[in-house]
């Protein structure tokens, strides 16, 4: 198979990411992935735990004269979000990331990259490999599941592991150092499922599309359109003019993205038929008005069906509705000690049947854990009111700002030296696996970087070519200077 990123600089990186995007490693399917960079590191003869949960940590001894300075953890996780354009004939467990130069970006044909987290895997892998790198003892850990929960850092063994400074590399902007992060947890919602004959004639699609969809942290100040709770907004204003029965909807892919395709299938009369033309032709209308600017290919498009055999009881279809209408949705609320940082946030990411039960997963995040905590109480009061249950899950800390580190001073002076412009600190809504790492591994001096990455979870997902190289340049440099 031909390289299609073996000119590009650094070249044991990209060497390393292309070889991963051949490897299936979506959440919750990380094996081969995990024997792959286990085989690599004991090839290198370097000492190297694979635990159960599959996480795997290296050792590499320090290089001369290096002996006595702290032990750096390098962090990153293998698993990514796999999702594509919803016409593309794909299969993450099988095939390779279709990879696509584009000027100075990465992209694809249609997927998710993955370069959200395996850029730090590449990077991590090619530090393990040079001898030519001066450094002092380093540690990699890559963790499993991080996506889906952060569940390969909540089984990580707190005896295979340990350090004085930690990088993580699992930050998507060159030149902002983060010190500080979101907690958050899942919030899954089931709702028991009634179902009858139709007592009306004619079938009808209703798929809300075209959306841009993106991170539920890194794009959720971005005021996108979430499909799920926007179709919601059409059917309830539909309603109000036309009696219909509801036989199904779903949405999303992931419930850390932020949903890009929502469908609902509808049973009324043919008489209504018109009626309800109208109605979802000028909801359109409004709708890209509202969303010109952040999501302007959003489309609503309306086919007949097959009548189905069955559909939702009345009163569950207006607890769907309810339960759809009402849930905190995006931005809660923004932080008043940094400026443009969103502080609590709701991301309703998938909607789904399952086992005659409709399942609605949240991603709930926020910086301050009290404001988690009354998204999670007012998810509940909406449960209570159209008897629903509530679960939470994964739920895991924030990463408090250290004022001071001298990690962080270290690495502002060669930024500084290396590029003539100041590197910025700052904080992001989006959760990284550090405040897990501060229960595992004690509250040593921690910070997180990468390279430009864009349009994460998502088939726009691009990452910079040269930022790569500046970035891991960066990375060495701050080895050396330890």
């Amino acid at each position: 198979m031909e390289k299609v990123l073996k000119n590009l600089e650094p070249k044991n990186v990209f060497k390393h990411f292309e070889t991963l995007t051949n490897i299936p490693r979506e959440s919750g399917n990380e094996k081969a992935v995990s024997d792959y960079i286990v085989k690599f590191s004991k090839d290198l003869g370097l000492d190297v735990i694979q635990e159960p949960s599959l996480n795997v940590i290296i050792k590499k001894p320090a290089t001369p004269g290096y002996e006595d300075k702290k032990t750096v953890i390098i962090q990153g996780h293998m698993d990514m979000v796999c999702v594509k354009d919803d016409d593309l004939e794909f299969d993450f467990q099988k095939d390779p990331i279709p990879l696509v130069i584009d000027g100075d970006w990465i992209k694809t044909k249609g997927t998710t990259l993955g370069g959200d987290n395996g850029i730090a895997v590449a990077m991590a892998m090619a530090i393990l490999e040079d001898k030519s790198i001066k450094h002092p003892e380093i540690k990699v850990l890559l963790t499993v599941g991080e996506e889906t929960g952060m569940d390969g850092v909540l089984s990580l063994n707190p005896d295979n592991i340990s350090g004085d400074i930690l990088i993580n590399l699992d930050s998507e902007e060159e030149g902002i150092l983060l010190a500080s992060c979101a907690g958050g947890c899942n919030n899954i919602i089931t709702l028991d499922l009634e179902k009858r004959e139709p007592k009306k004639d004619t079938a009808y699609k209703i798929v809300l599309k075209g959306l841009l969809g993106g991170h539920s942290g890194v794009e959720i100040n971005k005021r996108r359109a979430n499909a799920i709770t926007t179709l919601a907004r059409v059917l309830n204003d539909l309603k109000g003019e036309v009696e219909f029965e509801l036989s199904e909807i779903f949405g999303g892919d992931k419930f850390n993205a932020i949903p890009k395709r929502a469908e609902a299938t509808l049973v009324l009369n043919g008489k209504d038929v018109n009626t309800m033309n109208k109605k979802i032709n000028d909801f359109q209308k409004l709708l890209k008005t509202e969303y010109e600017t952040s999501d302007p290919n959003l489309t609503i498009e309306l086919n007949e069906v097959n009548c189905p055999e069955t559909v939702y009881k009345e009163e569950i279809k207006e607890s769907i509705i309810k339960i759809l209408c009402l849930i905190p949705d995006a931005v809660q609320t923004m932080s008043d000690s940094i400026e443009g940082l969103v502080e609590s946030s709701n991301n309703l990411g998938v909607l789904k049947e399952e086992d005659e039960k409709l399942i609605f997963l949240n991603a709930v995040r926020s910086s301050v854990t009290s404001l988690k905590d009354n998204i999670n109480e007012r998810i509940q009061i909406i449960c209570d009111l159209v008897n629903a249950d509530m679960t939470i899950e994964s739920d895991y800390p924030s990463w408090p700002f250290k004022p001071e580190s001298e990690t962080r001073d270290l690495m502002k002076k060669v930024y500084k030296r290396l590029f003539n412009k100041p590197l910025k600190v700052d904080a992001i809504h989006a959760g990284l696996e550090c405040g897990f790492l501060i229960e595992k591994i004690g509250d040593i001096d921690m910070v997180s970087l990468g390279p430009d990455l864009f349009d994460v979870h998502t088939p726009n997902e691009k990452l910079s070519i040269s930022s790569t190289k500046r970035t891991y340049d960066f990375l060495i440099e701050v080895l050396k200077e330890i």
